[in-house]
């Protein structure tokens, strides 16, 4: 558009020279010899320039915004001088008609640039809007603050290239002044003028525009500028209280693996070692907790608080997780149950015999074992049993290795008959478990003998002990001896075979079982031989 508009101001410009009186050649020759140069340093403006941008767009849509309006008015106004005609002849309804339409065509004009109509500039100059800024609060903050950086860098970079292009169209705007001010003193040409004024009238808006846009770039930029400090101070601080965290991390990650290594060499007890290892591995958990926790969270007093207020309904609703944690206080800290003891649970009509194989904060792990229990009543085994750790306060649990005992005491029964040698199979049944049951029978006493400091134990008896009751079909022998908590069925099959083979070799000791005595009338004569005979071949066939 610019370069047209030249070559009309040079085509003006070049008639009004041959317009000028022939008489003066030597004058003519100069204006043509300046006429020529002012094409040339047009031609160079034009090639460095870049004048056709968004705000030479924006004024001049200013500009055409106004000049509708003005002609808009200046329609309106012939519209309603003859409108205030009392009658209108036919030319006269033809004007009206076309200025009309004329009317609604620059109505539409209007309502395309409508936003040019009072600060058409007012979208340009304003700065980027600078969205609410990261707090570093934490090390994952630190992404969204140097992600919020990049972005606000961005932003400043365009609208600082804006405020430049404005500068640089003002300073071409006013080569162009000077190039046309001379063409005007040299030719006076009113075109020339005419467009003199126009380019003047720009450079004083834009000169105004320009003051604003000064003043509203150094707001946004020393705006941005505390932003930027900020966020790199939140990184800075939040990166260092990262490094000392994991530092303090470090340190007590490298104190449990020494205490792991300590309980590894010193304990060589897989039941104390795993106990250890636990409590080693749950404090090192808890600290770690506490540290992030006072770490990052800014205000522990106010989450007190609403821990305080909560904690009723809380208690109320978690109430077996509570439970089920205070028992595993309990159980930890008391010590009446161990990761590997044998123990039996039993809740309602249900028992459980197996060997505890973990104890986390809410329930304890048992592996279900091949006992007397499974056999007489779940007739299953092999099982993991999950308890939940609050059980320990409502419902019993028998620990068959407490204090290091690794013994029980189980019992085996078997009927004799009245008539039997009860002494002689009572000192039979004696003799067996006092043989098969000699080593566990040592290890007990020298472990009752430990337990003697904690506990007051009272029978410290641990010989096997045989009983003799009399029962509706014979006597009941009940022996009682001390075998593995472990493997108490393996012993009690190897004891009840030895009882029987031994009781089968005595003439005077016969296993008694339910019997029913039938009593035939004596006086029924006998059969004779050749009825027994007949019946002997008959069970014969």
């Amino acid at each position: 558009m610019r370069s047209v508009l030249w070559l009309i101001i040079l085509l003006i410009t070049t008639l009004n020279a041959g317009n000028e009186s022939t008489s003066n050649e030597t004058n003519g020759s100069i204006k043509q010899n300046s006429l020529i140069d002012i094409s040339k340093k047009i031609e160079e403006i034009e090639k460095s320039s870049n004048l056709d941008n968004e705000w030479t767009k924006t004024y001049s849509a200013y500009i055409t915004h106004k000049s509708l309006i003005n002609k808009k008015r200046e329609i309106e106004s012939k519209l309603k001088r003859y409108k205030s005609l009392r009658s209108l002849t036919k030319l006269q309804i033809k004007r009206v008609a076309k200025l009309k339409k004329e009317l609604e065509v620059i109505n539409n004009k209007i309502n395309l640039i409508k936003d040019f109509e009072k600060d058409p500039f007012k979208k340009l100059i304003a700065p980027p809007e600078l969205n609410d800024a990261p707090k570093i609060s934490n090390p994952f903050a630190i992404v969204n603050g140097l992600s919020y950086l990049k972005e606000m860098k961005n932003k400043t970079k365009l609208y600082i290239n804006k405020y430049h292009t404005l500068n640089e169209t003002i300073r071409q705007l006013k080569d162009e002044e000077r190039i046309i001010a001379y063409s005007v003193a040299d030719t006076n040409s009113t075109t020339l003028q005419k467009k003199l004024k126009e380019i003047r009238e720009e450079i004083n808006y834009l000169q105004t525009i320009q003051d604003i846009f000064t003043t509203t770039k150094k707001v946004y930029l020393k705006k941005a500028d505390e932003i930027k400090s900020r966020i790199e101070k939140g990184i800075k601080d939040e990166l260092q209280k990262l490094v000392y965290i994991s530092f303090i991390i470090g340190f007590f990650l490298i104190l449990l693996l020494f205490l792991k290594y300590l309980t590894r060499k010193y304990f060589s007890d897989k039941d104390s070692f795993y106990t250890i290892n636990k409590v080693i591995n749950i404090t090192f958990i808890t600290i770690l907790i506490l540290i992030i926790l006072f770490a990052y969270l800014e205000n522990v007093s106010y989450l007190i608080t609403i821990l305080g207020f909560a904690s009723a309904g809380i208690a109320i609703a978690m109430k077996d997780w509570f439970m089920s944690l205070m028992g595993w206080f309990v159980i930890v800290l008391g010590g009446a149950v161990h990761v590997g003891d044998r123990v039996k649970f039993v809740r309602g009509n249900v028992e459980y015999v197996g060997d505890i194989v973990d104890i986390s904060l809410l329930r304890m792990t048992i592996q279900e074992d091949v006992t007397l229990t499974t056999y007489m009543h779940n007739r299953r085994a092999g099982r993991i049993i999950f308890v939940p750790n609050n059980y320990i306060f409502t419902d019993m649990i028998a620990n068959y290795s407490h204090s290091g005992l690794k013994t029980v005491w189980d019992g085996i029964d078997f009927y004799i008959t009245f008539d039997s040698n009860v002494a002689k199979a009572i000192n039979i049944a004696k003799n067996i478990a006092k043989q098969y049951s000699k080593g566990y029978t040592d290890i007990t006493r020298k472990q009752l003998n430990r337990l003697r400091s904690k506990y007051q134990l009272k029978n410290t008896n641990v010989e096997p002990r045989v009983f003799a009751f009399i029962e509706g079909y014979g006597m009941k022998v009940s022996v009682w001896y001390l075998t593995n908590a472990y493997a108490t069925l393996t012993l009690r099959s190897t004891i009840s075979t030895k009882i029987i083979e031994e009781i089968q070799q005595e003439d005077d000791i016969k296993i008694a079982y339910p019997t029913q005595s039938l009593y035939v009338d004596r006086n029924i004569p006998k059969p004779t031989k050749e009825i027994e005979k007949l019946v002997d071949e008959q069970t014969q066939t």
